[in-house]
């Protein structure tokens, strides 16, 4: 099965690759449904899809917004920028987007969106007659459903679907409640994703005075649902015939995407998901459910905020021998450390090892006991060699998981 990792931006695109995607999905300045994403602007397009080629990796365009009248002009052009510059994809919704693609980019594939909320064969079928090479398949859908779409549609029509990360509360993405809100029309990538928010009841007769609708004795989060997790199931995906398993989170950063994109890697290749659990909990999450595949929707969140088991500290830029035995390694740092601080490191293939930060130095090479000027160049010595993009982080005390911080 392929595994398509989201790449926000450059970043992010640079460590799904390092961590072992065999796709990545990304979207340009416009028609992506995450604005609030880095994305890829003018020459970084092009740029991203060569760097994934020269890897032997595929780029799925993201460009599933709603086309409204106005936007049709500036929609054909980006068809065919896309077409011209070699993407391998394009993730779309609106039917004027295939009529598009057949016509000014043939080359580029056409992936039928979650936004379509594909849940039957014969929608798969259809959407197969008009040119689609993939579904990707709503999230709604039961594994049994699945397998079931798998038995009735064309064996050369791909199935997708989202197996990790953040899920809607509304029906595959359908929401209007951002855009009732503040403006923001979450079908044309604007959403500020509301039912995250904490909401409070009001009684008409006593205005100003909020009343908490307890879950947990604290916050309520009535509309938001829990992070999807399917790294135990992976054989079951793949029974029910799916051919690519999908992780969200365009707006997630740099660290999120390398370790969930090495830790289900290492899962399709073998190995036993037990291993990588606690992987997942390095990340920030909500708490972790299997969404729909398995019937009752164990979607629900029951209050709880945001975890994570560790900081990121940075990436590799450069692992340089010193001449004695050992190695200078310099990161950009991204959380603070101490010197002596005992760090992991992830990298693609191997066991998560642990180093100690000696020599700390800032990055006028001068020694020093804290590091704590985010993207500001450190280094310190090791005796492990490692590689450009290995991921450096620091495991939080249990005061600090507690607290959620």
């Amino acid at each position: 099965m392929e595994l398509l990792t989201p790449a926000g931006g450059v970043e992010q695109l640079r460590y799904a690759l390092h961590f072992g995607a065999d796709a990545v999905y990304l979207a340009g300045e416009r028609f992506g449904l995450r604005e609030r994403a880095e994305n890829f602007h003018g020459v970084d397009l092009p740029f991203a899809i060569s760097l994934a080629h020269e890897h032997g990796k595929k780029v799925y365009i993201a460009a599933n917004s709603l086309i409204h009248q106005e936007d049709l002009p500036e929609f054909r052009s980006f068809i065919e920028t896309i077409g011209e510059i070699g993407a391998d994809a394009a993730i779309v919704s609106d039917l004027s987007a295939i009529e598009l693609l057949r016509e000014f980019a043939p080359n580029v594939a056409i992936h039928i969106s979650t936004q379509a909320s594909v849940v039957n064969a014969r929608t798969a079928r259809l959407y197969h007659s008009l040119g689609a090479k993939r579904i990707v398949l709503a999230r709604e859908l039961t594994l049994q459903e699945i397998s079931a779409i798998r038995d009735a549609v064309p064996d050369d029509l791909e199935l997708e679907a989202f197996v990790h990360g953040a899920m809607c509360i509304a029906y595959s993405g359908r929401c209007l409640i951002s855009n009732y809100l503040v403006g923001r029309d979450a079908n044309r990538g604007g959403c500020t994703q509301p039912c995250r928010w904490r909401w409070s009841l009001q009684e008409e007769t006593r205005p100003g005075e909020f009343f908490p609708i307890e879950e947990d004795g604290s916050h309520s989060f009535v509309l938001s649902s829990a992070d999807l997790n399917m790294l135990e199931h992976i054989d079951d995906l793949r029974r029910a015939g799916v051919d690519s398993l999908k992780v969200e989170g365009r707006v997630k950063g740099a660290y999120y995407v390398g370790v969930v994109t090495n830790a289900y890697r290492r899962v399709i290749d073998g190995e036993p998901a037990e291993r990588y659990l606690s992987e997942l909990d390095t990340v920030s999450h909500r708490p972790y459910h299997t969404g729909f595949f398995y019937g009752t929707p164990a979607q629900s969140y029951e209050g709880r905020e945001y975890t994570q088991t560790c900081d990121f500290v940075g990436g590799v830029s450069a692992c340089t021998p010193d001449g004695n035995g050992s190695y200078r390694i310099s990161f950009l740092l991204r959380n603070r450390i101490f010197r002596d601080d005992t760090l992991e490191v992830l990298s693609p293939g191997k066991d998560v090892l642990r180093i100690r930060c000696r020599d700390l130095l800032d990055e006028d090479g001068l020694p020093c006991s804290i590091a704590d000027h985010n993207a500001h160049r450190y280094s310190f010595e090791s005796d492990i060699p490692l590689e450009p993009l290995d991921i450096l982080r620091k495991r939080r005390t249990n005061a600090d998981v507690q607290a959620g911080r």
